[in-house]
């Protein structure tokens, strides 16, 4: 089980990331956002932070299905999402390793090359 401060630690821990002021998390390269805890917006209803849930950049569609398709218990998307490269995470459901692969991938996406050589 993963929780928003494995986040922070996790994203903190990676080259050049800014941590930017939320009510939840929020983590950029390069004035790129990598991971971030989810808006979620019911109709009629005020926007809630949800930093049960992380928003992972993943690269481009074919891996947003795959995950989509592969681990639909872990990960999710809503229609304010199409069209986009992201994901939605359930961290209460996902370990810690693997939640150090998702945002060190997310982070190695974003990242420019000269900082991403940083992380070895």
């Amino acid at each position: 089980m993963a929780t928003a401060d494995d986040v922070r630690r996790l994203a903190l821990s990676l080259p050049h990331v800014v941590e930017i002021d939320s009510d939840g998390f929020d983590f950029r390269v390069a004035n790129r956002g990598f991971v971030w805890s989810y808006p979620e917006r019911e109709p009629g209803k005020s926007r809630v932070i949800r930093t049960d849930v992380a928003v992972l950049y993943v690269g481009d569609e074919a891996e947003k299905q795959a995950l989509l398709l592969g681990e639909p218990d872990l990960f999710f998307t809503t229609p304010g999402y199409d069209g986009l490269p992201l994901v939605m995470l359930r961290l209460p459901i996902v370990d810690v390793a693997r939640l150090t692969e998702l945002v060190t991938d997310a982070w190695r996406m974003r990242a420019p090359s000269e900082i991403e050589s940083e992380l070895g």
